[in-house]
């Protein structure tokens, strides 16, 4: 019996292990009968929502070095920088800026959503079946594979401002890449989520924990009266109303079309929740915070409504075509 090799997390040993292959193996029952799958889901949630943690830890990390190499490293004259005077270091570049602030924005929009999860789990503990538990469970699903799948990407990102170097061990950054890339498998592929959050969490109450979520929302979008708080408001406005429709699209669905559908409405799922969030931080930012922190969070908020969130009615047109997905035969694959 030998140590597996894997694409990443090395310092994680993984092996086989073998029960009863001298006789047989004994087990013995762990708590009542017939609710095993009960108490393994309330383990599972638990685990999913610490994965979409790792992919949280994992893009807070590959941003941090980013930042550190961009402010350091020198490499030709910024476009739209005066020739002649010395040559600053790259995080003044127009699309390296662009790549940090995507890494930013896309970490704290993710951050927000795994905290706001946890809480709605802990608040859900004064009772099984009340809203928070409810909205925590619907989350879950779209927790673990979204902020997941924004680690890859962020790590990916972290590479390409580091540019050749990023691609040598010696930054550390491709470790970043290969470590984020498990969370979008363990504890229920992705694609599992994008399953469970449009077969089992929206069809279990026909919408309703989702439309409840929107409602509060939309009554966001009009108390939020902050002037320079509009961008932000008008793209969540336009991506809220595509995940509403997406949401009545896939109720109305077969399950084999839905299903076909269920990833993009995930991903359209996660960047409009963690945007209202985004719009929250953002209007709170100046009660809570000095003024240069609560202008860094505004601006951060502004640019992930300008460049991730202004993607999110796209996302609907692919929700839409399960039904299309299906209609290919699997045999020209």
């Amino acid at each position: 019996m030998s140590l597996e090799e894997k694409l990443g997390i090395h310092a994680s040993p993984t092996c086989v292990l073998s029960y009863g292959e001298q006789g047989g193996a004994v087990g013995w029952r762990i708590g009542d009968a017939h609710r095993g799958l009960e108490a393994m889901f309330t383990m599972m949630n638990t685990e999913r929502l610490l994965v979409g943690v790792q992919g949280v830890a994992i893009a807070e990390r590959a941003y941090q070095a980013a930042l550190a190499y961009a402010r350091t490293r020198v490499q030709g004259m910024p476009v739209g920088m005066p020739r002649g005077g010395e040559v600053p270091p790259i995080v003044h570049h127009p699309d390296v800026r662009r790549m940090l602030l995507s890494m930013r924005a896309q970490t704290e929009a993710a951050r927000a959503l795994a905290y706001y999860a946890a809480a709605l789990i802990d608040a859900g503990r004064h009772g099984p079946a009340s809203r928070a538990q409810r909205r925590a469970e619907l989350l879950i699903p779209v927790v673990k594979a979204w902020c997941s799948d924004k680690g890859i990407e962020i790590a990916s990102t972290g590479i390409q401002v580091h540019g050749g170097m990023g691609y040598v061990e010696e930054t550390g950054a491709a470790q970043y890449f290969r470590d984020a890339r498990i969370a979008a498998i363990y504890e229920g592929t992705n694609g599992i989520q994008a399953n469970d959050l449009v077969g089992r969490k929206l069809a279990r109450d026909g919408g309703e924990a989702a439309r409840d979520l929107f409602a509060e929302m939309r009554r966001d979008l009009s108390d939020v009266g902050d002037e320079g708080l509009a961008p932000i408001r008008h793209a969540l406005a336009d991506g809220l109303a595509a995940l509403e429709d997406g949401t009545a699209c896939l109720l109305a669905a077969e399950p084999a079309p839905a299903a076909a559908g269920s990833v993009p409405y995930l991903n359209l799922f996660g960047s409009v929740a963690a945007g209202w969030l985004m719009l929250r931080m953002a209007a709170a930012a100046p009660r809570l915070a000095p003024p240069s922190a609560a202008a860094a969070k505004r601006a951060t908020a502004s640019f992930y409504a300008q460049h991730v969130l202004a993607f999110a009615p796209g996302w609907l047109a692919a929700v839409k075509a399960g039904e299309r997905v299906m209609d290919i035969d699997p045999t020209i694959l």
